[in-house]
């Protein structure tokens, strides 16, 4: 799989959440929340993010159940530059890529803050993994 998460720093261990079992997830793919406490592959802009893939999940294998890490520092792809350490770090939409988040964001959005920059699309940067991070941006 191409842009996947990769974990540096193991800061909590892995919940398990409910996923679609006829949907195949490789590891370290960022996932979606699209039912209460069920993860999907992400597939759209600023997404509900629900954690990164812990675990391979193979497609109609039986299982409903798939390990999230939900906090960690993990090296992400970035689909612009990163040119604020600190930025707030949301789904992107492209699968697999996330983006900073842009002052309408909701605080649900939010999946972490940027450790470092980079210097353009699709490179590699670290993210402190923290879901909800920085509150409502930008709202009155």
């Amino acid at each position: 799989m191409a842009n996947e998460a990769v974990l540096m720093v193991e800061l909590e261990l892995p919940i398990m959440m409910t996923v679609d079992n006829t949907e195949a997830i490789p590891k370290g793919t960022l996932l979606e929340l699209v039912d209460p406490f069920t993860a999907s592959a992400h597939d759209g802009d600023e997404d509900k993010f629900a954690g990164v893939a812990a675990e391979e999940k193979i497609a109609n294998d039986g299982k409903t159940k798939i390990a999230v890490y939900r906090r960690g520092i993990f090296k992400m792809t970035c689909v612009a530059a990163i040119a604020t350490i600190g930025a707030v770090v949301a789904l992107s939409a492209t699968a697999n890529k996330v983006k900073i988040s842009d002052a309408t964001c909701l605080s649900s959005i939010g999946l972490g803050t940027a450790l470092e920059v980079t210097g353009g699309a699709d490179e590699t940067f670290l993210v402190d993994l923290n879901i909800g991070i920085g509150g409502a941006i930008g709202l009155s």
